[in-house]
């Protein structure tokens, strides 16, 4: 059992929290906070295993209420604003909840905190790319799909897109290959984002379709043993 806070200064946000962990079976709220001073006092003094965590409340930010506390507990930031997307990632939060969000996608959070150790206890690393001249960190949980174009690929994530200078091949060997599928000639696709499969295409949770190459259709079948 997972156990959890919630902070978050909105009531009707607080409200939807509270009644998606008490539909999560392996989920277990202990403490749910509008005021994040109440909410810093009780975590110094109670560890838990999850912090859902809003970033714009009053007097205090949520990036900085992270950085501050001296054991972080897993965290996934719960907010209505993209532009922290980046903060997120230099914490190491777990996930990063765009409102309003489902409980589809709230469910896949919670996976993901699951995952975030394996059996030998070491934390699961992001994966690093270069755009731009800068390194940035994606968790391959958010990567939806990736796209060949010429001497580029584009890697599509829950938050936004990156263009990269390199072969679609070459990045797939970065991947994990039983998490991600080459169903195509110029596609990737995570199989956790994987919403339908129908008339030679694959619909992904953000409802992209991507064709399924005929040269490809024996792997997909026995893959995803359709």
């Amino acid at each position: 059992m997972i156990t959890c806070v919630v902070l978050d200064d909105e009531p009707l946000a607080l409200q939807v929290l509270e009644h998606y962990i008490s539909q999560s079976n392996h989920l277990r709220l202990v403490a749910s906070f509008r005021n994040a001073i109440a909410a810093f006092e009780y975590l110094g003094k109670h560890p838990v295993d999850l912090l859902f965590l809003d970033i714009e409340m009053p007097l205090v930010n949520g990036v900085h209420f992270l950085k501050v506390l001296a054991k972080p507990p897993k965290t996934i930031f719960t907010t209505a604003y993209k532009q922290y997307a980046f903060d997120g990632f230099e914490l190491n939060v777990v996930d990063y909840l765009l409102k309003p969000f489902s409980y589809e996608r709230f469910s896949k959070a919670v996976e993901k905190v699951k995952g975030t150790v394996s059996e030998a206890g070491t934390p699961s690393q992001p994966l690093f790319i270069k755009t731009k001249g800068n390194s940035i960190p994606i968790h391959m949980d958010d990567i939806l799909y990736v796209e060949s174009a010429r001497d580029y690929i584009i890697v599509v994530t829950l938050l936004q897109n990156y263009w990269l200078y390199h072969t679609l091949k070459g990045f797939f060997a970065k991947l994990d290959n039983k998490q991600f599928l080459q169903v195509h000639r110029s596609f990737l696709i995570n199989r956790q984002h994987i919403n339908r499969i129908q008339c030679g295409k694959i619909t992904l949770s953000n409802n992209a379709s991507i064709p399924i190459g005929k040269s490809y259709q024996q792997q997909v079948h026995m893959a995803l043993h359709l």
